[in-house]
C-alpha cells in the first residue's frame, strides 16, 4: 500500500507543486485549504486531488496518515493540525520534508536577497542539457520543467533557500533545514520588514546559515557584497572551500548581451548587471558539480528566464513589455537600470505595485530611495485594499516621492486609471516595465500588448 501523506493549505505555489511531485512518485495525496487560487486550482483538478470544498476538515485526519505537511498560510488553531497533533501523526514544513526525502542525497542550497530564483533555474537548465540526474525546489515555473518540485531517486538535489519563515510553527527562515553541503549566497538586501525588525536581525540569519557549513563543504559567494563577503571571512579557515564569484564579463551590441569567454562572444537571452553576476555564481556552482566550462556555456545560451523574471509580454522592433517580479529596493533598482542600460536609446516607463507589507509600510519605505532613478516615468500602483487588509497607513504622494527621492513620481490608486494612461502612451522607442511580487488586480494586458505587438505591422 503507497504511503498517504495530507496537505493542510495545499493550494500554495510550492505547496501544490510538492503534492503533484509526490503523486507523481505514486504517493496518495489529500488536503485542505480555505481558498485556492489560480493556476493552483486547475493543476490541482486535473490530477485529481482538488479539495471538494473550501475550508477545514478534521475528519481529514486519520492514523492511516504518513504524515502531514503545513503551509505557511495555515493558522496555529487550524482545526486539522490540532487533530492530526492529537493522533501524533508526524508534522513536517515543507522545508522538513524536502530535506526527509534528500537527506542522503548531495545537497545544494541558492541563498539570498536577490537573483535566489534565477540562479537556481540558470544551474537548472544547464544540468538538465548536460543530461545529469537531479532533484530540485524552486520559487517559479521555469521552461522544460512542469514542475516547481522534482524528487526521484537521484543523488543530488538543487534546493532555492528562501529566508522566509518556514510554517506557523516554526518561525525560523526555511533555508536552515536544507543543511546543504554546497551554499551560494548572491547578496544581502534588507526584506521581509514583517519578520525581520532589523537589517541587523535579517543578515544575522545569513551568517547563521553559512556557519552551518559542514566540514569539506562549499561556500560560493558574491565578493562584489560587503557582507556576504564578511561573512566569507568569518569562516573557519581550512575547514570550508570558499569560493567568490563576481559579474561575468559581457558586452551590450544592439540591445542584445554577449558572454565574453575564451569560445569568443556567446548570445544570452537575459541581461543586466545582477544577471551576470547570477550567471557567474551559476558557472561556479555547476563547475563544483563537475560541469565542464564549455558544458555550461553551450547550455547557458538557450536559458530564456524564470517566469516573471524580466518576461517579455509584447515586443515590437523598438518597444518591449516586461514582467518583473522585482519588489525589494535592490531588485527594483537591479532591473529598472538592466532594462535602461540594454536599451539606452529608448525611453523606460517603470511602474512599480507596492504589494508586500514591507513596501506598504510608512516606516520601511525610505529604503526604496533612488530605486528608479534610471526611469524616464516613474510611476507607483498602489491599492488601498492591500493596505488596508495589512493594517497599515495609506501613503500619500508627497510622502512616496520622498522616499524614493523622485520628484515627478505618480501614483495611482485605481487600477482602471492606471490601465487607461498605459494605454494612452506612445511606445515607439519606448520599453514599459511593469514589476510586482502580486498582479496588479488582475490588471487585463491585452491591449496594451496589441498595442506594442501591433504597431509595426
Amino acid at each position: 500500500m503507497s504511503k498517504q501523506y495530507h496537505f493542510i493549505a495545499i493550494g500554495g505555489a510550492v505547496m501544490h507543486n510538492l503534492a503533484l511531485a509526490l503523486l507523481s512518485k505514486g504517493y496518495e495525496v489529500t488536503g485542505s485549504d480555505d481558498e485556492i487560487y489560480e493556476p493552483s486550482r486547475s493543476r490541482l483538478k486535473e490530477a485529481g486531488i482538488l479539495p471538494e470544498q473550501k475550508g477545514w476538515f478534521p475528519e481529514k485526519i486519520h492514523q492511516g496518515l504518513e504524515g502531514i505537511i503545513l503551509g505557511m498560510h495555515a493558522k496555529v488553531d487550524n482545526p486539522e493540525l490540532i487533530r492530526a497533533k492529537e493522533l501524533k501523526i508526524p508534522i513536517y514544513s515543507f522545508p522538513e520534508f524536502i530535506y526527509e526525502q534528500s537527506k542522503n542525497k548531495k545537497r545544494v542550497v541558492i541563498s539570498g536577497s536577490h537573483g535566489k530564483t534565477t540562479i537556481t533555474s540558470m544551474i537548472l537548465h544547464v544540468l538538465k542539457t548536460s543530461g545529469m540526474d537531479f532533484d530540485y525546489l524552486v520559487g517559479a515555473q521555469i521552461e522544460g520543467f512542469d514542475l516547481m518540485v522534482g524528487l526521484s531517486d537521484a543523488k543530488l538535489i538543487l534546493i532555492e533557500g528562501d529566508e522566509y519563515l518556514t510554517s506557523p510553527l516554526d518561525r525560523r527562515p526555511k533555508f536552515f533545514h536544507y543543511h546543504h553541503d554546497i551554499l551560494l549566497m548572491s547578496g544581502i538586501a534588507w526584506d521581509h520588514f514583517n519578520v525581520f525588525p532589523s537589517f541587523k536581525n535579517y543578515a544575522d540569519q545569513f551568517s547563521q546559515l553559512a556557519q552551518m557549513t559542514p566540514e569539506n563543504g562549499t561556500f560560493i559567494f558574491f565578493e562584489g557584497d560587503p557582507y556576504v563577503k564578511t561573512i566569507a571571512e568569518s569562516l573557519p579557515v581550512n575547514k570550508t572551500e570558499k569560493i567568490p564569484y563576481a559579474e561575468h564579463p559581457a558586452i551590450i551590441k544592439e540591445g542584445q548581451t554577449f558572454l565574453l569567454t575564451e569560445e569568443g562572444e556567446l548570445p544570452i537571452n537575459v541581461f543586466g548587471k545582477h544577471n551576470l553576476q547570477n550567471l557567474q555564481g551559476a558557472l561556479e556552482i555547476c563547475k563544483s558539480l563537475g560541469i565542464k566550462t564549455k558544458q555550461f556555456y553551450q547550455g547557458i545560451q538557450s536559458f530564456k528566464g524564470a517566469a516573471k523574471r524580466q518576461q517579455v509580454l509584447a515586443k515590437a522592433s523598438d518597444s518591449i513589455l516586461f514582467r518583473d517580479f522585482a519588489h525589494a529596493p535592490s531588485k527594483l533598482k537591479a532591473t529598472v537600470e538592466a532594462v535602461k542600460m540594454q536599451y539606452p536609446k529608448r525611453r523606460l516607463i517603470a511602474v512599480q505595485e507596492l504589494h508586500t507589507y514591507s513596501s506598504l509600510n510608512k516606516d520601511f519605505i525610505h529604503n526604496y530611495a533612488n530605486s528608479f532613478d534610471a526611469a524616464d516615468t516613474a510611476i507607483i500602483y498602489l491599492n488601498p485594499k492591500a493596505v488596508s487588509l495589512k493594517k497599515l497607513e495609506l501613503m500619500d504622494e508627497a510622502t512616496l516621492r520622498a522616499a524614493f527621492k523622485r520628484k515627478d513620481l505618480q501614483l495611482f490608486t485605481v487600477i482602471e486609471k492606471l490601465k487607461k494612461y498605459l494605454e494612452e502612451q506612445d511606445y515607439h522607442h519606448c520599453n514599459l516595465l511593469l514589476m510586482s511580487s502580486g498582479n496588479y488586480d488582475d490588471m487585463d494586458l491585452t491591449t496594451l500588448q496589441s498595442i506594442i505587438n501591433k504597431k509595426h505591422l
